[in-house]
């Protein structure tokens, strides 16, 4: 985790928390060594928002959602459903 917002809640009342994630590794393409860094927004909603607001920035975590682009947004929006 980069960067954590502070814990919201929607109008209905689940809780909602924006973050940053950043992301290194490295793969084989074309047989070369390739290193791949990627930042991304995330969102987690209820019991993992829950969880992640408790967590230090910087922490490594494994993380499983899907991607989405929110109704008026065109950048791409990692929506968390678990961490490990």
């Amino acid at each position: 985790m980069v960067s954590l917002a502070a814990m919201r809640y929607t109008p209905a009342g689940l809780p909602a928390l924006n973050l940053v994630l950043e992301h290194e590794s490295s793969v084989t393409e074309a047989g070369q060594a390739r290193v791949v860094k990627a930042t991304v927004k995330a969102v987690a909603f209820g019991v993992i928002a829950e969880r992640l607001v408790r967590q230090s920035i910087g922490s490594n975590w494994s993380f499983s959602g899907f991607l989405a682009t929110p109704l008026k947004g065109r950048q791409l929006v990692f929506h968390l459903q678990d961490f490990s």
